[in-house]
């Protein structure tokens, strides 16, 4: 373990201890895997993964890196990213890339790196790299297919994915970014390709209400009736609250659909264990499965951030329950050994906010618990929050860090533990940041201003009244 919570009750020593964590994951990736898209740790090398392709992008950890490091005033571990931006970003690589991720990574971490900014390298980069996107959309229903080769333009849906279908979380979470980039590019286009999507998703009849995880991106219809609030589905339900809050609260259809499907979400899938702990079960063609995903953490924070604009009677009940949900999620990382969460959780057969499959015993430095603590404290200063999140950050330093960066871990449930050699990229991108922001002062990147996209790339509200390059 690393300092106490009486010594972390400084302002100024948790922040810092934040930033040291950073400079040194970014430092082992810089020595032993620079250009690669992350590190492994314990082998000292780079990895390329299956992401981006074997003849695809390049360099993730360093574009999810640069608004932590410039937010963090790490500038020249952030001027070292930026020259690896205008010198090797090779945006013409012919290799598969998921849009998704793509979009996620790429798109959101140059979009912030310009806001944050004003470099005009990073709009340039962006807007290139979007238009190598729009081929995904030419699709009969314009409903994007997964994969894309980013130099050909062809694409096609993901082998595993139920018969050729697209997944709900991905094209659901390209909202954010397309609107940024029309602002950027003034390009309408890109607005336009993602309002199309919310027209068919708002046609299409929903069971119960209920937004399914595959949907054909031939027929438009949904797949299979397999419902999680976790992965396949999570980042879709955040970016409908998120595009009404980045719209400066103008975009009622946006506003109407989140709270819509969170009543249903409500109705069908949000349970109470008998040891008294909220959770969200995954809902497969009615059949409840009391299963909650790690992923699915981020909830706490989104009916958090959503509680204000809800109807007004609600406003205290949905605080509740981002509450509730958010300390479940905390309950599944003090009731394991290394006092970090499972990928899976269960509330079955006697068990509580467990894993109880070897599969789904392990953690890959997530950030969604992460996450759900930050905006929770933002949103009520709790400081129960901010013990919480010390409380990971001890569990980070002693079972993750090894010699030359972080690793996840194969089994929570045992303190001699395995490492899994993998340093990812959103580890530096969401899990730092949130903890940093968790430490500071509201008014770092104050969430009257920024709404983070799902990598937790800030991106500026969009001020009816004024320009964004009022911005600078």
């Amino acid at each position: 373990a690393t300092t106490n919570l009486i010594t972390c009750g400084d302002r100024f020593v948790c922040p810092l201890f934040m930033l040291q964590m950073m400079k040194f994951a970014w430092d082992n990736y810089k020595r032993y895997a620079w250009g690669k898209n992350e590190l492994r740790p314990l082998t000292r090398n780079g990895h390329i993964g299956n992401m981006f392709g074997e003849c695809g992008l390049r360099g993730a950890s360093i574009i999810d890196s640069l608004d932590t490091l410039y937010v963090m005033g790490l500038m020249d571990e952030y001027n070292e990213a930026k020259e690896w931006v205008q010198t090797s970003l090779d945006l013409n690589s012919n290799g598969e890339a998921s849009l998704f991720e793509v979009n996620i990574r790429y798109v959101g971490g140059l979009l912030s790196a310009y806001y944050l900014t004003g470099e005009e390298l990073f709009k340039n980069k962006v807007v290139e790299l979007g238009e190598k996107l729009l081929p995904a959309f030419n699709t009969p229903t314009g409903i994007p297919r997964g994969v894309i080769n980013l130099g050909s333009g062809t694409s096609w849906s993901w082998g595993w994915a139920s018969a050729g279908s697209s997944i709900l979380a991905e094209f659901g979470t390209l909202h954010l970014e397309f609107v940024h980039l029309t602002q950027l590019s003034n390009n309408p286009i890109y607005t336009e390709k993602v309002m199309n999507i919310r027209k068919l998703l708002n046609k299409i009849e929903k069971p119960h209400g209920l937004y399914p995880n595959f949907l054909s991106p031939v027929s438009g219809n949904w797949v299979q009736h397999h419902v999680s609030i976790g992965g396949l589905g999570d980042s879709f339900y955040e970016y409908l609250i998120k595009s009404y809050l980045m719209s400066d609260k103008t975009d009622e259809d946006a506003k109407t659909t989140y709270y819509n499907a969170l009543e249903a979400i409500e109705a069908n899938l949000v349970q109470k264990s008998p040891g008294g702990l909220t959770y969200m079960a995954e809902w497969r063609g009615g059949i409840l499965d009391h299963k909650m995903g790690h992923l699915a953490c981020f909830s706490g924070g989104m009916i958090g951030i959503g509680a204000d604009d809800g109807a007004p009677e609600k406003r205290q009940h949905y605080l509740d329950l981002a509450a509730e949900i958010t300390h479940t999620c905390h309950e599944s990382y003090t009731r394991s050994a290394t006092k970090l969460g499972p990928e899976a959780f269960r509330f079955d057969s006697g068990a509580e906010a467990t894993a109880t499959r070897l599969s789904d015993r392990y953690y890959i430095l997530r950030p969604e618990v992460i996450e759900s603590y930050m905006y929770m404290w933002r949103l009520t200063h709790d400081p129960k929050y901010r013990e919480w999140g010390w409380e990971a950050v001890e569990a980070l330093e002693q079972h993750c860090r090894v010699d030359s960066g972080f690793s996840g871990i194969r089994d929570v449930y045992t303190t001699t533990v395995s490492h899994d050699n993998m340093q990812q990229s959103f580890f530096l991108s969401e899990t730092l940041k949130y903890l940093y922001l968790l430490f500071s002062d509201d008014d770092l990147l104050p969430l009257e201003d920024w709404v983070f996209n799902t990598e937790a790339h800030p991106l500026p509200i969009i001020r009816t009244n004024c320009l964004l390059n009022e911005f600078f």
